[in-house]
């Protein structure tokens, strides 16, 4: 079983039965988990994410992520904010690829931001933050 969160990073507190959100075929049922201050903690259930959509979740902290799911099933969790412009909109941001990496594009000015590591496609010095996600299966 793949247990990587969708950041990379290996075993990334998975539990047994858990899958990563990026190793998720796109038909599974299960709940969308986001690594928070305080641990994992539910969003959503994945069949509520439309692949290349996206969602706005508020964080326990009072901040919010902007989820997405892709075509493939993989599941992405960054930060809501647009850096240029102050305005939580990512998740109604429009998804696409660049050199066979998933990003989403600003609706306000439209800079690109890679869903798996929030670097700034056209502007090296600017990043969102990532969160970590996981599928927890029923």
């Amino acid at each position: 079983m793949d247990t990587r969160a969708a950041t990379g990073a290996a075993g990334a507190g998975c539990a047994p039965g858990v899958r990563s959100a990026a190793g998720a075929p796109g038909t599974a049922a299960g709940v969308v988990e986001v690594y928070g201050p305080d641990g994992w903690f539910p969003v959503c259930a994945l069949t509520a994410l439309t692949p290349g959509r996206g969602a706005a979740v508020l964080l326990p902290d009072g901040g919010q992520a902007a989820l997405f799911r892709d075509r493939a099933g993989a599941v992405y969790a960054i930060g809501n904010r647009d850096p240029f412009t102050g305005a939580q909109v990512l998740s109604r941001g429009l998804t696409g690829s660049a050199a066979g990496r998933p990003y989403v594009a600003s609706p306000l000015l439209k800079q690109r931001f890679d869903l798996a590591s929030g670097a700034c496609l056209d502007d090296p010095g600017v990043a969102v933050p990532v969160y970590a996600v996981r599928v927890r299966e029923p």
